[in-house]
């Protein structure tokens, strides 16, 4: 294998989950047999759709929906629309969603979407059109008791409405439940936009704590300024954490002295960039991968710390915000500089925990504060957490590998009580 197509391996989020679960299965001792249920998913649905353009003409899209596993209960995940969108990435995503459910421990397996497009160069009706013909073709999947989307990368709350709106009316009958991350009057949650950034946060709280570091003392460089990043960034700030320098796609900003993120979300909400913003300078987000700082945080894409770069990363601890933005070999790397990593099972799944608090909500019929939500939510973050490094100090792994085996463990124990249907 070149060097070249080694680095593409290392790139596939496929291949990156497999090695992960590998290594953690080979840990736990499992059943062969039960390794051979668990590696793949439960179901992969391809959707290959019509869409009316604005200008008159028909445009097929394709779209998918993977659904890892059902053992501990609905699958449960996102959505995407990219141009990038693929099987294998989405495939990757739904079995990391069936180990973060795990790893936080509510009653959800994992599944993912997406449709290869490009959101950017699409109207709203467009888009509209898309996402309910989208949902009408996987409407024998989906359902409150089966599979229950909710908004991923370039999707939201209208996105959201649309597909709830769309199952309903196939229904006959008003079904809240189908998706979370809907808007707030349509049966979504208080606490749920800010949820994934807040779950980041009690996770750096909790690394803090571990190491007898103050808030108000830690440097902070965050990499994307979308709901995660953002959210996230603005949080701690507040809490007093000194946030330093904020990565985007197109290049970022950095001030030693602290960034006001406050003024930094009005900025971006005025302009529709951060660039110019006049509180920091501006810096290339590869340059901030690799800054000087206490903690880093990765809340946009995959794969943005390789063995390229892992090397040159200078962060005492990483809280994943993203979801795969670290590859095994870097992994690797970052073990061996003793870099305390909180994977994305764990320090992204404030999302889920709060979509699951949705759910639920949905499905009674009465809905909760916001400091209900976000009580609950800490609770679960900070026991999830204590969890991942009970495991990781047990077995002497990682703590990526620890919330693997944490999660596998518990998605193996529950198909053995369930047993194998024949």
């Amino acid at each position: 294998m070149t060097t070249a197509e080694q680095f593409d391996k290392e790139l596939n989020p496929w291949e990156q989950q497999a090695a992960r679960f590998d290594t953690a299965t080979t840990k736990l001792k499992l059943d062969e047999g039960l390794i051979s249920v668990l590696r793949v998913p439960a179901r992969e649905v391809t959707v290959n759709i019509p869409v009316s353009m604005d200008t008159g003409k028909i445009r097929m899209f394709t779209g998918y929906r993977v659904q890892h596993s059902f053992a501990r209960g609905p699958a449960k995940g996102g959505v995407r629309f990219s141009p990038e969108v693929s099987l294998d990435e989405v495939r990757a995503l739904a079995a990391w969603m069936t180990w973060k459910c795990a790893v936080v421990n509510i009653p959800f397996g994992g599944a993912k979407g997406g449709i290869i497009c490009d959101p950017k160069t699409m109207s709203m009706g467009e888009l509209e059109r898309m996402t309910r013909r989208y949902t009408a073709e996987l409407m024998e999947f989906i359902g409150p008791e089966k599979d229950v989307p909710a908004p991923d990368v370039n999707t939201n709350e209208q996105t959201m409405a649309w597909m709830m709106d769309t199952y309903s009316m196939h229904m006959r009958m008003t079904v809240n439940a189908v998706v979370t991350g809907k808007p707030l009057n349509m049966g979504g949650s208080r606490g749920r936009r800010e949820a994934t950034g807040r779950g980041v946060m009690i996770t750096a709280d909790q690394c803090l704590k571990k190491f007898n570091m103050s808030r108000e003392s830690t440097r902070v460089i965050v990499q994307g300024f979308g709901n995660v990043g953002s959210n996230a960034a603005q949080l701690m700030h507040q809490a007093g954490y000194k946030v330093i320098g904020i990565g985007e796609w197109d290049g970022g900003l950095h001030n030693v002295n602290g960034i006001d993120i406050n003024a930094l979300v009005d900025y971006k909400a005025h302009n529709g960039s951060i660039h110019g913003f006049p509180g920091a300078e501006k810096a290339a987000t590869a340059d901030l991968m690799i800054a000087d700082c206490d903690v880093l945080i990765p809340a946009a894409t995959e794969n943005v710390i390789t063995t390229k770069n892992a090397e040159k990363v200078k962060a005492r601890i990483i809280v994943e915000g993203a979801n795969g933005p670290t590859t095994s070999g870097a992994d690797e790397i970052l073990n061996d500089k003793k870099v305390f990593v909180m994977p994305d099972i764990l320090a992204n799944a404030g999302g889920v925990t709060v979509s699951y608090f949705e759910w639920v909500q949905d499905r009674q019929g009465y809905f909760w504060k916001e400091s209900v939500v976000n009580e609950q939510l800490e609770h679960i973050m900070v026991s999830s957490f204590e969890d991942v490094v009970n495991m990781s100090e047990q077995h002497n792994v990682p703590n990526r590998i620890g919330a693997y085996m944490l999660a596998i463990d518990r998605v193996a124990y529950t198909i053995r009580q369930r047993g194998i249907y024949a």
